[in-house]
């Protein structure tokens, strides 16, 4: 399959990792969570880990490579906070402040 359109994402968080088996049919997630999330890639998408932090998404359709991209991403949404979470390579996340401590 030559592949046409790729969508990155980032993972970030200590211990927050990802892997692939199956020819990049499986796509195994720790997100922190007492149990390791499996999501089953769709048949047009092929999913690959170059480090255990970068997951690629490419296929031939862009409208399924986005998709199955943005289901991956609802597993563990990037946080506000800390800034953890899945977030697209060129997805930048604006920290808030947080609490003030009263005086």
């Amino acid at each position: 399959m030559e592949a046409k359109f790729f969508r990155f994402l980032k993972i970030v968080g200590v211990g927050y990792k990802a892997r692939t088996e199956e020819e990049g049919r499986k796509l195994f997630l720790r997100l922190g969570y007492s149990h390791e999330v499996e999501l089953d890639v769709p048949p047009s998408v092929r999913a690959f880990c170059f480090k255990p932090n970068i997951i690629c998404c490419t296929g031939l359709d862009l409208q399924r490579v986005s998709q199955f991209a943005a289901t991956v991403r609802a597993c563990k949404p990037p946080e506000v906070y800390k800034g953890k979470g899945i977030l697209y390579m060129d997805e930048t996340i604006k920290k808030k402040e947080g609490k003030k401590k009263a005086k």
